[in-house]
């Protein structure tokens, strides 16, 4: 696919800066010709290709971005140190192409990976070491998220005498018999989460055994569900410690992320504007009453604010919150009912494909709200919060977070509190693009939404 991309785009920028007719022999013309083996070896050098980043994650498109970049760097200084006569017409139009071209292949082609891996298909088969209790949460988590690529085949846990199965996943031995159970079970990946009994010696002796058949090792370490991309190796003593940085709470970025936040807030508001005066008046066509609605929600340090919505309840709804919540409409904290009797009938579509929430655009334009960020919780939730889910009011609630794009009403309460958190330890302007990114298709999908 790559190479494909590259010869489409030499030939697009040779076509456009000189003409279909033009076949006068020109360093342009061997650029174009060559492109695309240039191109392929420049991304495999950028390891663009490590199969570990096929699927999952931006580390692939990171890396094709610094090979699109690093080779048109690398034309414009060879071209000027040789004085060949490049134009810069053909350089400036080909290489940014290719690798926009590229990223567009690399997202279609992770799109199938993850349709295929949806059904079964193109599954790594893994072993999972560790206490039963982190076991049984990573076999949730790989059974909710499919495109992981990650299927757990066989757990092995301390002989505590407990039951065979962990859900559907069969505990095939102790944290002695990994080796033996990769073996028996024909896995080519383990996974060791957190545990004292395989740690220092006994993961290095594990990690000898799994060398000889060339089974991946993938170590989980206790700080990384919240601490991942801040933790870094720092060698002391001969000892690789984990470095482990504070959140960015406040500073620079955070300025950053809320000039961002206003400024496509702003757009949006002035190009969404035609399509809010018609809403408006098919909520009121649809059910007497006010188009918004306006509640009370608690944002960052506690602040209360009132945050906007398109209403798409009955006049009165909130009068019912207590007999409804009182016959079995609470997950956690939360009051969420599936078939709520209080949604009008249009309310339902817009909650479905979330066009109830564009108002609160409006709060962030006014800076109570951010784009991303935690759910907005109310007063009564947040009276019952514990101390570690205190933590979700360190930042602004979001419009839409990681536990829109994970699920949506479908998570339970621990599971959106757990995202919640851990979008706030790993904020970065990075991960808001691709969770605004993920919402689109959220939004569309419709699953989840009630």
């Amino acid at each position: 696919m790559d190479f494909c991309c590259a010869l489409t785009a030499g030939l697009a920028g040779f076509v456009f800066r000189f003409g279909e007719h033009s076949l006068t022999p020109r360093p342009d013309a061997v650029l174009a010709a060559g492109l695309p083996l240039l191109w392929v070896g420049w991304a495999a050098a950028a390891r663009a290709y490590d199969a570990r980043f096929f699927g999952i994650g931006s580390d692939e498109y990171r890396r094709v971005l610094t090979a699109g970049v690093s080779l048109t760097a690398a034309v414009a200084i060879a071209s000027y140190a040789t004085k060949a006569e490049v134009a810069r017409g053909y350089v400036v139009i080909a290489l940014p192409l290719v690798t926009l071209l590229t990223l567009v292949a690399r997202y279609h082609l992770r799109k199938r990976l993850h349709r295929r891996r949806g059904r079964g298909e193109c599954l790594r088969r893994v072993v999972a070491a560790g206490h039963r209790e982190a076991v049984a949460e990573l076999v949730r988590e790989f059974g909710r998220a499919p495109y992981h690529g990650m299927q757990i085949v066989a757990a092995c846990v301390p002989a505590d005498g407990g039951p065979d199965m962990l859900g559907t996943v069969p505990v095939e031995g102790g944290l002695d018999e990994v080796a033996d159970v990769v073996g028996r079970t024909g896995a080519d990946t383990v996974a060791v989460l957190a545990c004292p009994e395989l740690a220092g010696v006994e993961l290095r002796r594990l990690a000898w055994r799994l060398e000889e058949s060339e089974t991946e090792l993938l170590v989980a370490s206790a700080l990384l569900d919240i601490a991942g991309p801040r933790t870094t190796i720092r060698p002391a003593a001969g000892l690789p410690l984990l470095h482990v940085d504070h959140p960015e709470l406040a500073g620079l970025r955070r300025l950053l992320k809320g000039v961002f936040d206003r400024t496509v807030a702003g757009l949006a508001l002035i190009l969404l504007s035609p399509l809010w005066a018609v809403m408006a008046l098919l909520i009121r066509a649809d059910d007497p009453g006010p188009a918004l609605y306006a509640q009370e929600r608690i944002g960052r340090d506690g602040r209360r604010f009132r945050m906007l919505k398109f209403r798409t309840m009955v006049v009165g709804a909130d009068r019912r919150r207590d007999v409804l919540s009182a016959a079995g409409g609470r997950n956690g904290l939360l009051f969420k009912l599936r078939d709520d009797p209080r949604i009008t009938r249009l309310g339902a579509r817009l909650r479905r494909f979330s066009l109830d929430e564009l108002p609160q655009l409006v709060n962030v334009l006014r800076g109570e709200m951010s784009l991303v960020g935690p759910r907005p919780p109310l007063p009564a939730e947040v009276d019952r919060y514990g101390e570690d889910v205190h933590r979700r009011l360190a930042v602004k609630p979001g419009m839409t977070g990681l536990w829109q794009v994970s699920g949506r009403s479908d998570l339970s309460w621990d599971e959106s509190v757990r995202l919640d958190l851990r979008y706030i330890e790993n904020w970065s302007l990075t991960l808001d693009t691709q969770i605004l990114w993920k919402t689109i298709a959220a939004v569309v999908r419709g699953s989840g939404a009630y």
